[in-house]
């Protein structure tokens, strides 16, 4: 049985913060799908960690809904080199493109967060609940902070506003339209990009960084865009709600499905003087999946496409 219509996209102006990233660019192919006018600004004509060009843009667009996907992302890497970065701009785009949506009487707002906000040492697996319970992981706190103010913004305006702005934390993405830095990316891009440029280049091994023990849960970008559509829909509280699979596996068995995937045929080694990040994060998606919505796309199989859009020169920071 369908839960009930709480919004209806048909006929409505949705803006895709973000469309450019991974997230953004999905949820921007699933609109396709649906009777909307879908906006979108290219960093060029909005720099959404401006506050008066965004209140500005939002002022004049007026959208009806908002899927807020913009942000600053990267690795373990990353998270180290520029923690500044990583807090303040996604601290400032949330903020920015809240206000402003309240501004210009935005209907509906999505926040996309991370599982990185839960503590390093969570319960498996995580529900929504274990917010704040514990300290979080230390190689991406500075984002994982700024996705929790994210939250707390949008509950703290729905609250005080009456805005019907809501929250979902997806799991680790991967997919078309990924950041295929070698040192920056995510884990799946990277590797992807790793076990390419081996099998290219005849290289006997490919080193992973870390133990490879750590359990990761893996969500295809398509599959959370469809789950945003669904919650944009059916979902209005101040709680936010799980994206996942339910399903996770080690590091080093995803790498092995990764160097299957690309054809990579050489040695896997793994670099333990690497930092391993938190032991283990998955989802309990119990409260999304009880309103109707799972994951579909499997994981060697989105990895494949992921790979075929890498191979057709799609995602980001290829040099």
């Amino acid at each position: 049985m369908a839960p009930p219509l709480l919004f209806d996209l048909r006929g409505k102006r949705v803006f895709v913060s973000g469309h450019g990233g991974m997230a953004g660019s999905a949820i921007v192919r699933r609109l396709a799908r649906e009777d909307c006018e879908v906006l979108t600004a290219d960093r060029s004509v909005l720099d959404q960690t401006r506050q008066d060009q965004t209140e500005a843009w939002l002022a004049q667009a007026r959208p009806d809904a908002v899927f807020l996907a913009a942000g600053r992302v990267g690795g373990i890497h990353a998270n180290a080199a520029f923690p500044a970065d990583f807090i303040a701009d996604n601290l400032a785009i949330a903020l920015n493109v809240m206000r402003g949506a309240l501004a210009a009487k935005v209907k509906k707002l999505l926040f996309l967060g991370s599982s990185c906000i839960y503590p390093k040492h969570a319960q498996q697996p995580m529900t929504e609940e274990m917010l704040l319970t514990g300290p979080l992981e230390p190689t991406n706190e500075w984002y994982a902070i700024a996705k929790i103010a994210g939250i707390k913004l949008a509950a703290a305006f729905r609250q005080q506003f009456g805005a019907d702005f809501i929250s979902v934390m997806p799991t680790n993405l991967y997919g078309p339209g990924d950041n295929y830095h070698p040192e920056d990316g995510h884990v799946p891009a990277a590797l992807l990009r790793r076990f390419h440029e081996a099998k290219v280049n005849g290289e006997p091994q490919v080193v992973v960084w870390g133990s490879g023990k750590p359990r990761r849960e893996f969500l295809a970008a398509d599959d959370l865009a469809d789950a945003c559509v669904f919650v944009m829909r059916h979902y209005s509280d101040a709680g936010f709600l799980n994206v996942g699979t339910g399903k996770d596996v080690t590091i080093a068995e995803f790498a092995g499905i990764v160097a299957d995937v690309v054809g990579y045929k050489g040695k896997l080694v793994f670099d333990t003087g690497r930092p391993d990040g938190a032991p283990r994060k998955l989802l309990d998606v119990s409260k999304l999946a009880a309103l109707g919505w799972r994951a579909a796309i499997q994981l060697r199989p989105g990895l494949a496409a992921a790979y075929a859009d890498f191979l057709a020169g799609g995602g980001r920071f290829r040099g």
